[in-house]
């Protein structure tokens, strides 16, 4: 169950349901996150009162498409996983949006099952009990 923000500039929202769905599709083929688990946070910035900045790092060169994705899921991927799932939101997010990949800048932080609450200000992957609910992932 990922947790993603995705923050766009100048971003209706056919676009960023677009991105939305790029990210949760690469998620599923590449980590095997079943297609219901879609938590995500879009949000476009205007370019005026709400932005977001961006520099050239690495010799990568960013401009005004730039859409940055961040995803919180518990750890346990491999670096094989990540590249692949790196890889794989960036020529989705071009195949669907025409957002050049060298614009795509992916972020992943790793938590622990304790670390997440569904609601009713309960642990569900790591209840007091031990017995966690639902599919891990």
């Amino acid at each position: 169950m990922p947790f993603v923000r995705i923050d766009a500039l100048g971003s209706d929202p056919a676009r960023l349901d677009a991105l939305g769905q790029a990210v949760q599709d690469a998620l599923v083929e590449t980590l095997g996150i079943p297609p219901e688990d879609r938590f995500q946070v879009l949000t476009g910035h205007d370019g005026t009162t709400r932005t977001l900045r961006h520099g050239d790092h690495l010799g990568v060169h960013k401009d005004d498409a730039v859409v940055f994705v961040a995803v919180t899921m518990r750890s346990g991927r491999s670096p094989e996983q990540k590249r692949a799932l790196y890889r794989r939101i960036a020529e989705l997010v071009h195949e669907r949006t025409g957002t050049a990949p060298r614009n795509v800048v992916v972020t992943v932080s790793e938590n622990t099952s304790a670390d997440w609450s569904f609601g009713n200000g309960e642990a569900q992957y790591a209840p007091a009990d031990g017995e966690p609910a639902g599919a891990y992932s």
